[in-house]
């Protein structure tokens, strides 16, 4: 049994004896597959701020969404003429400078040269108060009482012809891949459906989420019809 494993359990255990919800820090994608892995029962209720999220925090217990203790900060410039043009990595690299650990912080989403980011409730009130500057840019920093608009990633809808619903296939067909390339992905565990870790040969089905780390993540939707040479052309919504 992993570290990681038995501090899942030791979290259940809690939730059991105390009787009331327990949530974990955020966890990444290959966490919650772990801990979807164990076949908990009841199973962990997972929530990271809006649809969609790949940082999620596992509540054991009944719990609803807002029950989650998780706060949306917005950070921008004080000036966007004279910004850099800042990335996820320097927003990122902000945080961390503060002496926060990474595990305490969720999705951070960009949108022009803004970043919206999800934090646990512990943590929030210390990041506002202490993070001025993203790379070499002044920043103003709020805490949300809701999401702010520009926070929810607009999905592009677009059919891809493909021969089959397999994983591999779809996956290289969506971010313009070779096989090789799209090969090395799942030898280094980086496609996820719906949160799980899977192999290449999965056949995807409509509704399914995939998250591909470093390129995005797309969903299915469904198969539109098939071509004469009997290829499959699927409509997919893609999330850049």
């Amino acid at each position: 049994m992993s570290i990681e494993t038995k501090h899942f359990a030791d979290l259940m255990r809690r939730a059991e004896n105390s009787g009331r919800t327990v949530f974990s820090d955020f966890l990444g994608m290959s966490s919650v597959s772990e801990l979807k892995a164990m076949h908990i029962f009841p199973a962990p209720h997972f929530w990271g701020g809006f649809s969609g999220a790949e940082r999620v925090v596992a509540a054991f217990g009944e719990c609803e969404n807002e029950d989650f203790p998780i706060s949306v900060i917005t950070v921008k410039p004080v000036n966007q003429k004279f910004a850099d043009e800042l990335s996820h990595r320097d927003f990122l690299g902000a945080v961390l400078g503060l002496g926060i650990k990474r595990d305490v912080i969720g999705d951070i989403i960009i949108n022009e040269n803004c970043g919206c980011m999800f934090c646990l409730d512990s943590i929030a009130d210390y990041i506002t108060e202490n993070l001025n500057e993203v790379k070499h840019t002044t920043v103003k920093t709020e805490k949300c009482g809701e999401l702010p608009i520009f926070a929810v990633p607009e999905p592009e809808s677009a059919n891809f012809i493909v021969s089959s619903r397999r994983l591999d296939v779809l996956t290289a067909a969506v971010f313009g891949l070779s096989r090789k390339s799209a090969a090395e992905l799942f030898s280094k565990e980086k496609v996820f459906v719906n949160g799980s870790l899977k192999s290449a040969s999965y056949t995807v089905s409509d509704g399914d989420s995939v998250s591909v780390r470093g390129f995005g993540r797309f969903a299915v939707v469904q198969e539109l019809r098939r071509t004469k040479k009997d290829r499959a052309v699927m409509e997919l919504k893609v999330y850049r």
